[in-house]
């Protein structure tokens, strides 16, 4: 399980574990919490008091300070699990919705004409339709796409890192996500 970090603002700043959540809430430095409590830490007990010491963690946390991150110059990173993920495991040629063992990064201006890899230049495939279109851009393979590519924005990044985002995580985020976004869809 992990908790969403954000800025004392609300930026999304790293999905972080329990332990070290602890660490923020222990060093005073959660400036604000939302979402469910999901986790309780048991601390040793005070020699004076007697009073043990209790950590409530919950799913976001917005900590103090001044991030290190400056998440509008954060590039999201190509990966093909994010990938199926934003295009909703679709193949772009056919239509037809897949698991995630039969798809492809499908490179629309294929690598050996000098296209890049990058979130512009890529869509989901099946293999059947990767295989057809083989080194050739759509037009040339007579395949126009069904959707076109975008860059997600910061909020969709974050949650497609995440496989395992709680609810109210999940509420959250998707709060933020642009209106046009195909997680919303």
């Amino acid at each position: 399980m992990k908790v969403l970090k954000l800025s004392a603002q609300g930026l999304p700043q790293s999905w972080i574990s329990l332990e070290e959540a602890v660490l923020h809430y222990a060093a005073d430095e959660v400036r604000w919490e939302v979402g469910q409590q999901v986790a309780v830490f048991h601390g040793g007990h005070n020699a004076i008091t007697g009073e043990q010491s209790i950590i409530t963690v919950n799913s976001i946390i917005g900590t103090k300070g001044v991030p290190k991150i400056n998440p509008f110059e954060l590039r999201s990173s190509l990966t093909n699990t994010k990938l199926f993920v934003r295009d909703r495991y679709v193949c772009a040629y056919c239509g037809d919705h897949f698991h995630e063992a039969e798809l492809t990064r499908e490179h629309i201006v294929p690598v050996s004409q000098n296209g890049r890899d990058h979130w512009m230049n890529v869509v989901t495939a099946c293999k059947a339709c990767n295989h057809r279109k083989r080194d050739r851009t759509p037009e040339q393979a007579n395949m126009p796409l069904l959707y076109t590519p975008y860059v997600p924005s910061l909020w969709e990044d974050f949650i497609l890192r995440n496989r395992r985002i709680l609810a109210d995580q999940m509420e959250f985020l998707m709060a933020h996500v642009p209106r046009t976004s195909r997680l919303l869809m």
